[in-house]
């Protein structure tokens, strides 16, 4: 069975800029998986520090009006490994899932931490990039002209172990009439 991981599509990161096009992407598989009866998955990051638009009990914290309503389940996590003491693992293997598709925020760290993790514990993973975004850019880690999406895309590709696809390859692949649950 297939499952959806959408990760921390909350609103303290969503809010960091314009993100209609991964947004609505990430919308176009939810529904297609929808289709198909395989679980949608949210996670929600919560930082401990206060200031921060992820603790607990800021607005930040909640999951982006646009795509909330679709959660089958909604997941805490700490840390950017959606693994690491949550209780996905079980939710996994209540539901059966053997393959799991990576889309949400932040890209470089919770959807890579979560894609790799994913395959530490067996299960095939496709990370759709251009349905991941971040709010961060080349010039935060002093790169300048770092396309953040396509570098961690081509370095989970080039790990020959996790699927890496644009939407529109996803699309053509796995869309519900050629891929059910």
């Amino acid at each position: 069975m297939k499952a959806l991981l959408v990760i921390d599509v909350q609103n303290g990161i969503v809010d960091l800029g314009d993100f209609n096009k991964e947004l609505s992407l990430t919308e176009s598989v939810i529904k297609d998986f929808k289709r198909s009866g395989s679980p949608v998955i949210f996670m929600r990051h919560f930082d401990d520090r206060e200031e921060s638009p992820l603790h607990e009990s800021s607005a930040g914290s909640e999951l982006h009006g646009s795509l909330k309503d679709y959660a089958d389940y909604v997941l805490a996590k700490r840390t950017p490994n959606s693994f690491y003491n949550t209780e996905l693992s079980a939710t996994l293997e209540r539901l059966g899932a053997a393959h799991l598709f990576v889309a949400g925020f932040e890209t470089e760290f919770c959807c890579l931490f979560t894609a790799i993790a994913a395959f530490d514990r067996g299960y095939k993973v496709t990370f759709i990039k251009d349905a991941t975004g971040t709010g961060n850019t080349g010039e935060t880690y002093g790169m300048q002209g770092l396309d953040i999406r396509n570098f961690v895309g081509k370095v989970l590709d080039w790990s020959n172990v996790i699927e890496v696809l644009d939407y529109e390859q996803y699309d053509e692949k796995y869309n519900s009439e050629t891929f059910p649950g």
